[in-house]
């Protein structure tokens, strides 16, 4: 799966999911970009991989920053062949509980930062013959814990974006959403560490998933790769689930 001479965008890329992806796309020759809010984690990722590969911070809520970085990125590299979207936050809240400022940042982010991609992104795969966009939903768009409104929804909400996408844009430009279960990420051990029994609540995580482990980054990159290679060529429009099996079981089965 040689991606060489092709450039990868990856929104987030710097820390967790998104610098598995990295990693993966730079193992197979291509140009990567990481695009990251976060300065010095994008800073430090890039020093570490060297050449090939490029940071921009940008705010992806911002349209503005998004134009400009697609345009940095297209001119470094003479192009974009894959975009993956898979900046995100979230903050836990029931819709009782949420704000409009707190619903404004996570849609804006995590829906509104992939559409200003796809947006300045999809021209110069066009201008390339063609090219892939991956948005990064979730297991939640399937399903919900407790006080996840406006991130479920988001979610959610990509997989109609990664439909438009492919409709829109087909056979040119495929679109894909992966949909990654519980995964060991900053955030989600950000998250266990706010419980009141961090290691309590990360087995029970781990229970959920019928492999009974965390998914790692680099799961959810190597499935990124598949999905953007000609391996994955006929995936298009539709969400596919990294989940270690989460939600496929239910009570009333027995004992093993």
């Amino acid at each position: 799966m040689s991606f060489t001479n092709k450039t990868v965008v990856v929104t987030g890329g710097a820390k967790g999911i998104g610098e598995g992806c990295i990693r993966s796309f730079f193992r197979e020759n291509a140009n990567v970009v990481i695009i990251d809010i976060d300065k010095k984690a994008g800073t430090t990722l890039h020093d570490e991989l060297g050449a090939r590969s490029l940071f921009i911070e940008c705010d992806i809520s911002k349209e503005q920053q998004v134009k400009n970085a697609m345009n940095k990125a297209a001119a470094v590299y003479g192009g974009i062949d894959v975009l993956v979207n898979n900046a995100g936050i979230m903050k836990y809240a029931s819709v009782t509980d949420t704000t409009e400022e707190l619903w404004d940042t996570i849609l804006n982010t995590n829906l509104k930062g992939a559409f200003f991609c796809a947006k300045y992104a999809i021209p110069y795969m066009q201008k390339r013959g063609g090219g892939v966009v991956i948005n990064m939903s979730s297991a939640q768009a399937f399903m919900a814990q407790d006080k996840v409104a406006a991130y479920a929804t988001s979610k959610t909400a990509m997989l109609g974006l990664t439909r438009s996408i492919a409709v829109d844009y087909a056979p040119d430009i495929r679109c894909v959403a992966l949909c990654p279960g519980g995964i060991d990420t900053p955030l989600n051990r950000e998250a266990f560490a706010k419980s009141p029994d961090p290691k309590a609540t990360e087995q029970a995580t781990i229970d959920l998933h019928l492999v009974q482990r965390l998914g790692t980054p680099e799961d959810i990159g190597e499935m990124a790769l598949f999905a953007a290679s000609e391996k994955g060529s006929f995936l298009n429009g539709h969400p596919i689930r990294v989940d270690g099996g989460i939600g496929v079981k239910i009570g009333g089965s027995g004992a093993k």
